[in-house]
């Protein structure tokens, strides 16, 4: 095995050959999606990818440019915002 699969960022499979013969592959395992801190779906431009790549992406194509952007999804944030203004005029 070479030592660049010694590692826990690939996953070991066991694969049978035609010859019968028992082999271990190295896939790279998947990243995890952005999601909603709320509502936990996915959140709409934010690249997902291994850390050493997101080091090097530039910032907008890691967040989105409003408030909360990266974090709350569209309609989270509305609801938010609006809670808040509500909130505000009440007092």
């Amino acid at each position: 095995m070479e030592p660049r699969f010694r590692s826990r960022s690939y996953k070991q499979i066991k694969k049978k050959l035609p010859s019968g013969k028992m082999t271990i592959h190295f896939v790279k395992k998947k990243v995890n999606v952005a999601v909603c801190a709320v509502c936990k779906i996915r959140l709409n431009g934010v690249k997902s990818d291994i850390p050493a790549k997101l080091k090097k992406m530039s910032k907008s194509k890691k967040t989105v440019c409003r408030p909360y952007g990266g974090y709350l999804c569209t309609k989270c944030i509305r609801t938010n915002i609006k809670n808040k203004y509500m909130g505000t005029i009440k007092q």
